[in-house]
């Protein structure tokens, strides 16, 4: 329960800090994904990001309308559609990593560097486990 719970804060408190650059997280993580991975597929996001393709496609044209990220038709196969970052989008995402890593830091900063490193490690382990769960 504590990890659900320090996890629900996290979250939380990210939605709060990122409100000011009209900034949910679930759109921080599409444009995290696409300055990674510039020019994947909508499906491929959709897989990235652990959701339906529905759930991207109602994220998509809000970012797009901000000017944030740009669609493109794949040369090879016109039914897809190939995502990237606009300068905007990306000069947003450097701000918003700026808050996300502030956060973090703050989060982790009772914790010693070792503590940090088995926190991680447990965490790596449990997401492992439960992703094909």
């Amino acid at each position: 329960m504590a990890v659900a719970r320090a996890c629900h804060v996290l979250e939380r408190t990210l939605a709060a800090r990122l409100a000011p650059l009209d900034l949910k997280p679930a759109q921080l993580d599409v444009l995290m994904n696409l300055h990674r991975h510039p020019g994947m597929s909508q499906h491929d996001l959709a897989r990235k990001l652990l959701v339906g393709r529905s759930s991207v496609t109602m994220l998509l044209p809000q970012l797009e309308t901000r000017g944030l990220l740009r669609r493109e038709g794949d040369e090879k196969d016109k039914r897809i559609l190939r995502l990237s970052l606009t300068d905007a989008g990306e000069t947003l995402l450097t701000k918003a990593l700026r808050v996300h890593t502030a956060l973090i830091e703050l989060a982790m900063s009772q914790s010693t560097p070792q503590e940090c490193d088995l926190i991680g490690e447990q965490m790596r382990r449990i997401a492992d486990v439960l992703k094909d769960g």
